[in-house]
């Protein structure tokens, strides 16, 4: 009896050694050791065109020289890495490997069987509290999908609001603008003080300065999720999943846009994400409400890099604040995971491509390169002593970060969430041109209705269940 303790005893001392050793090395080194095994192989991966690819493209060649493993990075615009993948799997081509996805596209490609589970790989490779350090906000939404973990997040897009200091702490400022509305000049914490202090700052500068922008040419459904939400709407009954944007709140929401774009440079709604960031890096505007990316560049880091000679020079320098979007519900816009793609023939050096990218180590080499748009969303990015000096406010800007994406609003993750976003983006669209709001949402709300019909009631009622769920997940951390 005692020998056959001690032989149980030993054994699961070698389970136990076995598993300290497999993890004595970080998620990086793990992966680039198993996927050696591999080398003289290329993998097809997936990844957003243009802007979007300079960072990956920057770091890729380190894997390549590690590992003998060569990439073959398919760049495709934002909407085709959901089309063109979902089309390529239904003709069973095998053409990718490893997917950049974005968490809004999990319920399509769960839906349509496009991506491989990968916990068991995870529980192999990857040392436990890698995923512990994901923010939370990201952990679940970017990851899992119907209880499944299916990707590993990569990317923490966040909108929050960026603000002109000088402007907000001028001594006459502050007086004029507590005489005209009562209160105190400082960051607008509702959509009517957003209104009011963009109203003020283009009263009393324009044309020099206008109060605020917000790209309005494009994807401004985006903007519209996170005002929607902040204002108490919800997408859907979730009883019925009878459509709620042309609601009262919904048409509420949509008339406030119209509304700021009168205190907005003008022809303003036909701007995309390259007019505002001139506006805002000239000096032309006290707000605006955008992506991480452009807090770096407002502060001239790494501007005189190669591949941000496109970034017009930042006049606003050591001028810059930071606060998350009004109500304190902050869109997070499209950000990113990487999954293995199901019928690809090369599973597990996908998957190990996908660990050693959005490893600690690796990650942080990527989101604090100046020219990527791949941002925070590791705790231990938000942390980073390097990061935090990266400029003389650079820590203010990682704990705002951080700190809207735990108020953060999660876009649409259904399946049809393509379809819905479609029909909401020409709503506002006609808006901004002149089409009543409420009749524009009406139509949108129609279209909305038969998306749900095809893809089934019961089926989108079930799947906006879930996404409610992780919504709400998020607001706990408040």
């Amino acid at each position: 009896m005692l020998r056959k303790a001690v032989i149980v005893c030993f054994a699961t001392l070698l389970l136990f050694t076995a598993s300290a050793l497999s993890f004595a090395q970080t998620a990086a080194e793990r992966a680039v050791e198993e996927a050696k095994k591999y080398a003289g192989q290329t993998l097809s991966v997936t990844w957003e065109a243009g802007l979007q690819a300079q960072g990956i493209r920057a770091i890729l060649p380190e894997w390549e020289e590690k590992t003998g493993v060569q990439i073959n990075l398919v760049e495709l615009s934002f909407w085709d890495l959901h089309d063109k993948v979902i089309t390529e799997h239904l003709a069973g081509t095998g053409a990718y490997d490893a997917l950049a996805i974005s968490y809004a596209f999990m319920g399509d490609f769960v839906n349509a069987g496009v991506l491989e589970p990968i916990e068991k790989w995870v529980e192999q490779y990857m040392p436990p509290e890698d995923l512990e350090d994901i923010h939370p906000a990201f952990k679940e939404a970017f990851q899992y999908y119907g209880g499944k973990l299916y990707a590993l997040a990569a990317d923490g897009d966040v909108f929050i609001l960026y603000y002109r200091k000088d402007l907000f702490e001028d001594e006459t400022n502050k007086q004029e603008f507590y005489e005209k509305y009562g209160y105190e000049l400082a960051p607008p914490k509702t959509w009517k003080e957003f209104y009011e202090i963009a109203k003020f700052f283009t009263d009393k500068y324009a044309p020099e300065i206008y109060g605020a922008v917000i790209q309005r040419g494009m994807q401004s459904y985006s903007w519209f999720t996170g005002q929607f939400i902040g204002n108490g709407g919800q997408f859907f009954d979730p009883e019925t999943m009878k459509p709620l944007i042309n609601s009262e709140i919904g048409v509420q929401t949509l008339k406030e846009m119209i509304q700021q774009n009168e205190v907005m440079p003008p022809g303003v709604i036909k701007w995309g994400f390259m007019e505002a960031l001139a506006a805002w890096l000239d000096g032309k505007v006290a707000m605006i409400i955008t992506w991480p990316p452009i807090g770096r560049w407002s502060e001239g880091y790494g501007v005189r890099t190669k591949q941000l000679a496109w970034v017009p020079p930042s006049k606003v320098v050591g001028k810059v604040g930071y606060a998350p979007m009004p109500n304190g519900r902050s869109t997070l816009a499209a950000g990113f995971s990487v999954g293995v793609a199901s019928q690809s023939k090369k599973k597990e050096l996908a998957y190990l491509f996908a660990q050693w990218l959005t490893s600690p180590e690796t990650s942080l080499k990527l989101v604090m390169l100046p020219f990527t748009l791949v941002d925070p969303f590791r705790l231990s990015h938000y942390q980073s002593v390097i990061y935090r000096n990266a400029w003389d406010n650079a820590g203010e800007y990682l704990d705002t970060l951080y700190e809207a994406a735990k108020g953060g609003v999660l876009e649409l993750n259904i399946p049809g969430a393509r379809e819905y976003f479609a029909a909401l983006e020409q709503a506002i669209t006609s808006a901004f041109a002149g089409e009543d709001p409420k009749k524009a949402l009406d139509l949108a709300a129609a279209k909305w209705e038969e998306i749900t019909e095809r893809f089934g009631r019961e089926k989108q009622k079930e799947a906006y269940a879930t996404y409610l769920n992780l919504q709400n997940a998020i607001w706990k951390l408040e």
